[in-house]
């Protein structure tokens, strides 16, 4: 696990190496174990190192192939790379070191491309041909290693985050606004956009081929997810279940190797807790992490939101090194600055407790699990997909589940909110973005199943990707390397082919509902969030109490609703009312004071905008600086 940056001169003028290392002491946190770079013509490699698998001179990066051609800058573990390091020896491939880092580099000299369809693993590298005088960019599958690039004239810039690229004088930043209106929609981002204006992210599963002789360049996609309701069911239930366990037992142990220490996040979940009795039952004196939330000032549901009790119980089961940490209001605003810095780009919900978790195991370890992908991949979100299961069509449902994930402003409130830059996002259609998520899944919708499984692949590819993105910025910001067993290729593919009744109950239910009473609320349905994830909860009774299998769903969430009419209201109004505040250079503030001013006043709920405004308005500080005029001002 480590932090990668580099260019690629488009020119053919040679590489600076003291720019290459700007790039990469940007990225100091993420590898404190070493740095190292490299240079050919136009091309320059940069790596920060935090070892993990061979910890020897050996696994230092950039690696080369023996004979030169091939030269990478990898971040990233290869689970099976053991595996493929055995296939590699009978294909005549000598080995020098026992990093997977080059298991990868042979891999690729030997196969190509189509190496990265043989990786179990989480990855972003750029690798480059030096006989072709090409360059590849990829990132794994899923998403969980983020890769950043941006051509600024006749240079290409690539990094894990998007500071790498500012380091260099070709990168200045600007704010996307395009970007700005796509976050304020969903509080993610569906598109390869960011916030910095013509940074991009490569999108999961695929790969960047860059022909500098040509100076032409492409993305392949490798890998997509496929969410499939089989015709007939390969096997009974009890079946599914031998062969679920079978594989998430592999999937954690294949995630254990390390030669640090390992140790695991351990929410009141049964996502997190299933992977800690397992890695429990395998590893001596196991640590594990919970942070939970001052409740004095909370009210309502979230009351429910600390979990430190069912953790507690958990880690005495399992026999665990415990550590917890306990998060009160001031810790919102105390740690904004940094978090800001190194998540960059805001996704998917207030994402500060995950900050202080990471801070929390960092302090111990180098490297932790995490139970990511569990809900995603199993169905456990219900009340999400009920709220498009029987549709006209494509469109009908697009138009019902696209109402349900606008997540920050309205649409009827998009355009005012954005009076001040009408000009620059008059052609953004949040709708249309929405729908694209859906180009490359299968479009022949017949069933309610078929309109669930849509309703998966949309958010692996968009809610889960967030997250992960999130988790690796937060787990890097403290030199932690963040697992996720949940995404293991094997169990991935396992749970894209289960039957939505091992997934989902009372699916028959609502879908009558809906067919008798067109139009009817079916929210007592939405609610009963342990309708999902039947047969994942089914098999995790064998590993965490009954109590937590049979639990509700509880979102890793802050009770932040109370806390902004409580504690941190100074903090709101002080960021919000100042009419000097960058944020309204681009937002109207007169509308934006009106949506503050109704959740202060308990008339709605709005704490993941308001949480939103905060984070913008230390984003421009930071990234733009200073003040200017505000065009909406009163």
């Amino acid at each position: 696990m480590c932090g990668i940056a580099g260019l690629l001169n488009l020119d053919q003028q040679p590489a600076s190496p003291v720019l290459v290392r700007a790039m990469t002491d940007a990225l100091a946190h993420r590898g404190p174990d070493g740095e190292d770079i490299y240079t050919d013509g136009a091309l320059g490699l940069g790596h920060r190192r935090l070892a993990i698998i061979d910890l020897s001179p050996g696994g230092r990066q950039p690696m080369l192939t023996q004979d030169g051609r091939y030269a990478i800058t990898y971040n990233g573990e290869l689970y099976n790379f053991q595996e493929l390091r055995a296939e590699l020896q009978a294909h005549g491939c000598r080995f020098q070191s026992r990093s997977d880092t080059e298991v990868l580099l042979q891999a690729w000299a030997v196969w190509g491309p189509a190496a990265l369809n043989r990786f179990n693993g989480m990855f972003a590298f750029a690798l480059w041909d030096a006989k072709e005088r090409r360059l590849y960019l990829a990132r794994d599958r899923y998403g969980i290693k983020p890769l950043y690039y941006r051509r600024s004239g006749k240079v290409l810039l690539f990094g894990s985050e998007a500071k790498a690229l500012l380091a260099h004088p070709a990168g200045g930043a600007a704010l996307d606004l395009p970007a700005l209106m796509e976050y304020m929609t969903f509080q993610n981002f569906f598109t390869d956009h960011t916030l910095f204006k013509d940074v991009r992210l490569l999108p999961a599963g695929c790969y960047m081929a860059i022909d500098l002789a040509r100076d032409d360049s492409r993305i392949e996609r490798y890998w997509d997810y496929d969410f499939r309701e089989p015709d007939e069911p390969y096997a009974d239930e009890a079946e599914y279940a031998e062969e679920l366990d079978r594989l998430f037992r592999q999937a954690v142990s294949r995630q254990l190797i390390s030669d640090v220490d390992v140790a695991s996040y351990l929410s009141g979940g049964i996502d997190s807790g299933s992977v800690t009795a397992v890695a429990a039952s395998q590893l001596r004196n196991l640590r594990t992490f919970t942070v939970g939330f001052d409740l004095n000032s909370a009210s309502g549901i979230e009351m429910g939101m600390d979990e430190r009790r069912e953790a507690e119980h958990m880690s005495y089961l399992f026999k665990t090194e415990q550590y917890e940490m306990v998060l009160k209001a001031g810790d919102m605003e105390r740690c904004m600055p940094k978090l800001v810095r190194h998540l960059e780009e805001p996704r998917v919900g207030q994402s500060y407790p995950n900050f202080y978790a990471a801070q929390l195991a960092g302090k111990f370890v180098k490297v932790v699990l995490a139970g990511s992908g569990g809900d995603e991949l199993f169905g456990g979100y219900p009340w999400r997909y009920y709220r498009a299961v029987v549709n006209d069509d494509f469109n009908h449902y697009i138009d019902k589940y696209y109402a349900f994930w606008q997540r920050l402003v309205p649409n009827s409130l998009l355009q005012p909110m954005f009076a001040p830059v009408a000009n620059e996002v008059k052609g953004v259609w949040t709708r249309d973005i929405f729908r694209d998520v859906f180009h490359r899944h299968a479009d022949q919708l017949t069933r309610p199943e078929d309109y669930v499984n849509h309703s998966l692949y949309f958010e692996a590819k968009t809610f889960l990707h967030g997250l992960l993105v999130v988790e690796d910025k937060l787990s890097m910001a403290h030199g932690l390397e963040n697992r996720v067993p949940f995404l293991d290729n094997d169990l991935v593919d396992f749970a894209m082919r289960l039957p939505l009744s091992m997934k989902l109950g009372k699916l028959g239910e609502v879908v009558r509902l809906n067919e008798n009473e067109p139009g009817a609320k079916t929210a007592k349905y939405f609610e009963k969030t342990r309708d999902g994830k039947l047969l994942l909860r089914k098999v995790m009774r064998r590993y965490v109490p009954d109590a937590i299998s049979d639990g509700e769903k509880k979102g890793f969430s802050a009770p932040d609703a109370s806390w902004f009419r409580g504690e941190s209201i100074d903090y709101v109004k002080r960021v919000l009312g100042d009419k000097r505040a960058r944020i309204y250079d681009y937002l109207d503030r007169s509308l934006v004071r009106q949506m503050v001013d109704e959740h202060l006043e308990g008339k709605q709920n709005r704490r993941l905008l308001i949480w939103s405004l905060l984070y913008l308005e230390e984003w421009c500080q930071q990234f733009l600086g200073g003040t200017q005029k505000t065009a909406s001002a009163p």
